[in-house]
């Protein structure tokens, strides 16, 4: 019998390439994805994408779409109360596992597996310590198109921003720079790919900034609503 597993979905580039990676293991059965959402803006937390995109996406890819919001006044209570919530209808369904996109941040991986547990839940990571360079060539070659929604300007020029990632976009990146953007250099939005039915389509809007040191662009849904 396939294990039955629900993907974490920030909508950007891992957890695209880890929805992939289970989408092709005969050992999985993807019965949907789970994404969290500021209460106050509607948008993905760090990529900034609106809620209306992300459900787009889900709907091309044809996986039913579970949101978790949170109020940022009181984000970790009432995040851990949402999240438990919907977790735990997916067990009542037979999910035993919890896929997400982590590459190598350990600490981050530790509080998943944590918290997963606490309630019986497993934690699945396909892309756990694979070369960051090879996963980005990847994401390219198999055909995902990724915008850039986010850059962190101490370490990559605004002009990043809106960029998609390509052969020449990862040509570009300066000496240090995580092709993957895993020590948040940039953050990014999968608009097509391998399993989408028709692409996402969207529009830029402003430009904005955050933290003194973040930009991205506020995209919207097109045609917009």
């Amino acid at each position: 019998m396939l294990e039955k597993v629900i993907v974490s979905w920030s909508s950007g580039k891992d957890s695209a390439l880890a929805l992939y990676e289970v989408m092709h293991n005969p050992e999985y059965d993807v019965i949907g994805l789970l994404t969290t959402i500021n209460r106050s803006t509607n948008w993905v937390s760090m990529h900034n994408v609106h809620r209306h995109l992300v459900e787009r996406q889900a709907a091309s890819i044809g996986l039913p779409l579970e949101v978790v919001s949170f109020y940022p006044a009181d984000a970790k209570k009432s995040y851990e109360t949402s999240m438990r919530k919907a977790l735990s209808k997916y067990q009542r369904q037979g999910v035993t596992a919890v896929v997400s996109g982590d590459i190598y941040l350990e600490d981050l991986r530790k509080n998943r597996e944590d918290k997963l547990a606490q309630i019986g839940l497993g934690s699945i990571f396909p892309l756990w310590e694979r070369v960051t360079r090879e996963l980005a060539e990847t994401l390219v070659k198999t055909g995902f198109r990724t915008v850039i929604t986010s850059v962190d300007t101490e370490v990559l020029s605004r002009d990043y921003l809106g960029q998609v990632i390509d052969a020449q976009f990862l040509a570009s990146l300066p000496e240090g720079v995580d092709p993957c953007g895993e020590n948040g250099e940039y953050h990014s939005f999968v608009f097509d790919g391998p399993f989408f039915q028709e692409p996402v389509q969207f529009t830029l809007g402003k430009i904005s900034s955050y933290e003194d040191r973040y930009i991205y662009y506020d995209l919207l849904p097109y045609p917009s609503i």
